[in-house]
């Protein structure tokens, strides 16, 4: 399993309609092949930050798989105007022992 984390900036003033953006596009990436689960949390401290977790099978379900669908395109056009500045977005694995 791999983590993607991706500490999301909305521009301040447009979190609700990120929000509501989000709703729509979240049901795009739950269909995608080797997609587990996902989580969005929002920063306590930063009300115009948000913090998505998103748990895959492995790296490629998301580089290769995701990010290259056609799907994708409309991931984009749906959220990545609210970002600013665009995220860094980073995978993790479970270390053992």
């Amino acid at each position: 399993m791999i983590l993607e984390v991706a500490i999301l900036d909305v521009k301040p003033g447009l979190e609700h309609d990120f929000l509501a953006a989000f709703a729509k596009a979240q049901a795009i990436i739950a269909k995608m092949t080797g997609y587990i689960s996902h989580q969005l949390k929002r920063c306590l401290e930063d009300s115009s930050r948000f913090i998505l977790l998103v748990e895959w099978q492995k790296l490629e379900d998301h580089t290769e798989g995701f990010r290259k669908s056609e799907e994708y395109k409309e991931w984009k056009s749906l959220l990545h105007h609210f970002y600013d500045p665009f995220p860094v977005v980073e995978h993790y694995t479970e270390v053992k022992g």
